[in-house]
C-alpha cells in the first residue's frame, strides 16, 4: 500500500465524525460534505508527520473550514465545491439525497439546526464544538482568535439562546409537552380519534396567509374540522418536532432543517382550544425558538 493510500485509510476512520461536527455548523449536508472534503485536500497537501493526534488535527481544520464558510455564507455563491480539485482516493458522490439528509436533520434535531443557523458563525462553533463535542475551550479559542474565558461566554451566550426561557411553570411545561406530543403523533399516524380526543369541541385554528392557497388568513373551526386539516398535513408533520416556541411548547416544521412554519398552540385543561399557523418569512424571524430537552 502505497503513502497515498494509508493516508486515505487513516482519513476515513474519521470521516464520520468529521462530518457529524461539519453537518451541525453548517445545518446543509451538501455544504458538510464539502468541508470535509476540503479537509482531506489539506491533509493530502499537508506534512502530518508530527502530528500525534490526527483525529485533533482533521477536527481544527475542518472547524476552520466550516467557520469560513458561515462567515461568507451571506455573500457567497451557492455553487458547491464541485469545481474543487477532487482526489480518486477519497471521492463523493456530488449529488445528496434529500431523504438521506432529513433523516440526518430529524436524527440531529430540527428546532436545534434551526436555532443554531441564527448564531454568530464564532457562538455556533464554540457551542457545536464544546457542548456537542467536548472540545475543550483552550482548543476552541484559537480558531475564532479569542481567549479562552471570551470562547467560555460565546459558548454560554449560545448555550442560552438553544436552550431559550419557558414562560410558563414546569409543571404547565410538562402537560404542554404531553399534549404537543400525543398531537404530533396522532398527524403523523394518521389517527384521527385519536387527534378529535385532544382537541377542545369550539377549537380554533388561525393561519396566516402564507400557509393557504389564498392571500388572505384562514380561521377554522371546531374539533372535526381542524383534525381534517391536520390529516392534510400529515405527510408535512414528518419533517415537524416539538419546541419551545415564545416559551411554550409548540411545533416547528423545518424541512432539512429549514425553518418553514411554526404552530403555537393555547391549551387549557389538557385540550388544545387555540393553534396558530405561522409561515409569513417576517413572522417567523420574530419568533423565539429553543430546544425542548429531551
Amino acid at each position: 500500500m502505497d503513502e497515498n493510500a494509508r493516508l486515505a485509510e487513516r482519513f476515513e476512520e474519521h470521516r464520520s465524525h468529521l462530518r457529524a461536527v461539519s453537518y451541525r455548523m453548517l445545518g446543509s449536508l451538501s455544504e458538510a460534505e464539502d468541508a470535509v472534503q476540503e479537509a482531506w485536500l489539506r491533509l493530502a497537501r499537508s506534512d502530518t508527520s508530527d502530528v500525534e493526534n490526527l483525529g485533533g488535527w482533521l477536527t481544527t481544520v475542518v472547524s476552520r473550514v466550516c467557520l469560513n464558510m458561515l462567515r461568507s455564507r451571506a455573500s457567497r455563491r451557492e455553487d458547491s465545491m464541485d469545481a474543487y480539485p477532487t482526489d480518486p482516493a477519497v471521492s463523493r458522490e456530488d449529488a445528496v439525497d434529500p431523504e438521506e439528509e432529513a433523516v440526518l436533520a430529524d436524527s440531529v434535531g430540527l428546532a436545534l439546526l434551526v436555532v443554531l443557523d441564527t448564531l454568530a458563525p464564532a457562538e455556533r462553533l464554540a457551542f457545536v464544538l464544546h457542548d456537542l463535542f467536548a472540545v475543550p475551550f483552550e482548543e476552541i479559542a484559537p480558531l475564532i482568535e479569542k481567549s479562552p474565558a471570551a470562547t467560555r461566554q460565546l459558548a454560554s451566550r449560545a448555550r442560552r439562546r438553544v436552550k431559550g426561557a419557558p414562560a410558563v411553570p414546569d409543571a404547565d411545561l410538562t402537560l404542554q409537552r404531553r399534549v404537543v406530543d400525543a398531537f404530533l403523533a396522532a398527524t403523523r399516524g394518521g389517527h384521527f380519534d385519536d387527534l378529535v380526543t385532544l382537541l377542545h369541541p369550539d377549537v380554533v385554528l388561525r393561519a396566516d396567509p402564507a400557509v393557504g392557497p389564498t392571500p388572505r388568513p384562514v380561521v377554522i373551526s371546531g374539533s372535526v374540522t381542524v383534525a381534517r386539516g391536520a390529516m392534510a398535513a400529515m405527510q408535512r408533520a414528518q419533517s415537524t418536532q416539538p419546541a419551545l416556541v415564545d416559551g411554550v411548547v409548540g411545533l416547528a416544521m423545518a424541512p432539512l432543517g429549514r425553518l418553514f412554519l411554526v404552530l403555537a398552540f393555547t391549551i387549557s385543561e389538557g385540550l388544545i382550544t387555540e393553534i396558530e399557523v405561522i409561515a409569513e418569512p417576517e413572522r417567523l424571524a420574530g419568533i423565539d425558538l429553543a430546544v425542548l430537552d429531551a
